[in-house]
């Protein structure tokens, strides 16, 4: 990957979106190197330019970094990382002209399913490298992360990307301290995060309460979901383990809240189509039936 703009061994990035995701990522791969730059609006990157990026993590702790920051994207970069949330993806979009990005490769960092198509549709298949990230942070101000999970992890499938370069990203990646691995089917990636995401979101979200909650007074419906999901996950041709996904809602601890349900009580837009919407379009293109989640989006407003 060749940028024009290199950091100290030559590599360059973008973050569309520096929120809990990409501040946090971008922080890392400034860090570790790479000349990221930071794109947002005016007040953000304003905010980011005098003040840098700080990061206090439960993962590795304090990260101050210098941030370059702009509105728009004014020098090729080797990836462009999109960080923003689906609802507004449409937006963000004019920070990346598909003719100032040169010969970069655009990784999402977003919910759902149907942003690639999106992605795609603007920059070129070849140069979208389908991704997912579980990670647990959130922007609490401008420039500043709190990173309350003790792992970020990245999956990459290749796509229709050339396979250098989807190393180079996973390199990248990898040397900022962000597990990465790259799996060969595009489908069972994406799925694997939305089936586990949905029923998580959805619920809380319709409860306005924590998952222990849920857990407790809505557990019928919540085994019901997951499964209903995975019917759909399955007919869309990736693999699904119900079980799996409901030992892992076992494992969390009781308050633990989606981002969705955060979004909620502080009156943010809400993710309901790209969650829960992506869902009902696969179950009508599979022609199987999906009630519990088409009811749920609907009660959200999606």
């Amino acid at each position: 990957m060749t940028g024009t703009t290199s950091g100290r061994d030559g590599r360059s990035a973008a973050v569309l979106g520096p929120g809990g995701v990409g501040g946090l990522v971008g922080a890392l791969l400034s860090r570790s190197g790479v000349a990221v730059t930071f794109l947002a609006g005016e007040r953000t990157a304003a905010a980011l330019t005098e003040h840098g990026v700080h990061v206090r993590s439960r993962q590795v702790g304090e990260v101050h970094v210098p941030a370059r920051a702009v509105t728009r994207l004014d020098r090729p970069v080797d990836v462009v990382l999109v960080a923003v949330k689906q609802t507004a993806l449409a937006d963000a979009l004019d920070r990346v002209p598909p003719e100032a990005l040169g010969d970069g490769v655009v990784v999402p960092f977003l919910n759902g399913l149907d942003h690639l198509d999106v992605l795609r549709a603007r920059y070129g298949a070849g140069r979208v490298l389908p991704a997912t990230i579980s990670v647990e942070s959130a922007r609490v101000a401008p420039g500043e992360i709190e990173h309350t999970s003790a792992f970020v992890d990245v999956g990459l499938a290749p796509g229709a990307v050339q396979p250098e370069r989807v190393e180079a990203v996973r390199g990248l990646l990898d040397r900022a301290g962000i597990e990465t691995r790259v799996h060969a089917d595009e489908t069972a990636l994406m799925w694997a995060k939305l089936s586990f995401l949905a029923p998580f979101a959805l619920l809380t979200t319709t409860y306005r309460a924590p998952i222990g909650d849920v857990r407790t007074a809505h557990g019928a419906e919540l085994e019901a979901l997951v499964r209903e999901v995975a019917a759909v996950a399955a007919a869309s041709g990736a693999p699904s383990d119900p079980e799996r996904t409901l030992a892992r809602y076992g494992r969390f601890a009781p308050e633990a809240k989606s981002s969705m349900l955060r979004d909620a009580e502080a009156g943010l837009p809400l993710e309901v189509d790209a969650i829960g919407g992506a869902i009902v379009r696969a179950a009508d293109r599979a022609g199987v039936d999906a009630p519990l989640t088409r009811a749920l989006v609907a009660g959200l407003g999606g």
